[in-house]
């Protein structure tokens, strides 16, 4: 029976070994996420900077703050509406993506914890399992140890195994009971 416990407890142990190594493989999954991540960055990078340089532009002569009003004074209504609904257009854009890059980044987070957190059930659960097996070892030992000092016992003291069983109606086994020769008496 104790055998069959250790080799469950192995069992288990190898079991949740495998589990942890998928675990693990996950691992490049969120390499892959990264790297797609920091891709994603320095195109948003690129887009920083070509918005900057479009306000520069629009801004015109830092000198003359009053150029970019000049020049959409000199644009006539219907391009400033067009022009006003384009940067509309553009700051919703903006926003939905912005909106987009948190929700993922908030999914992410959740997932990450979510891996890390079974990681470290696993292991504590392997570290459980195999505290419990090394008892279930241990005990194995003892108990093979105290049967090779019965069978010691038994054969010191000449008592067939079968008749070391004891009775309740009799009490213990003595232990001269089973002696085959008698010490000789001194006169």
């Amino acid at each position: 029976m104790l055998e069959l416990s250790i080799f469950e407890l192995r069992n288990t142990i190898t079991e949740l070994e495998k589990r942890l190594s998928s675990v693990e493989d996950e691992g490049n999954e969120w390499k892959t996420r990264y790297e797609t991540q920091v891709e994603l960055n320095r195109q948003l990078e690129r887009q920083t900077g070509l918005l900057q340089e479009k306000m520069e532009h629009i801004r015109g002569n830092p000198t003359d703050r009053l150029s970019s009003i000049r020049s959409f004074d000199q644009m006539p209504v219907s391009s400033l509406n067009q022009l006003l609904k384009q940067l509309e257009e553009e700051k919703r854009s903006l926003q939905n993506q912005l909106k987009d890059y948190e929700l993922r980044l908030e999914q992410e987070v959740k997932a990450y914890h979510k891996a890390n957190d079974e990681r470290r059930m696993y292991l504590a659960e392997i570290s459980q399992t195999s505290a419990t097996l090394k008892i279930a070892e241990k005990q194995k030992t003892d108990a093979v140890q105290f049967e090779r000092e019965n069978q010691i016992l038994r054969r010191r003291h000449n008592v067939p195994e079968n008749q070391r069983i004891l009775d309740p109606k009799k009490g213990p086994i003595k232990k001269t009971a089973g002696v085959k020769q008698l010490p000789k008496l001194k006169h």
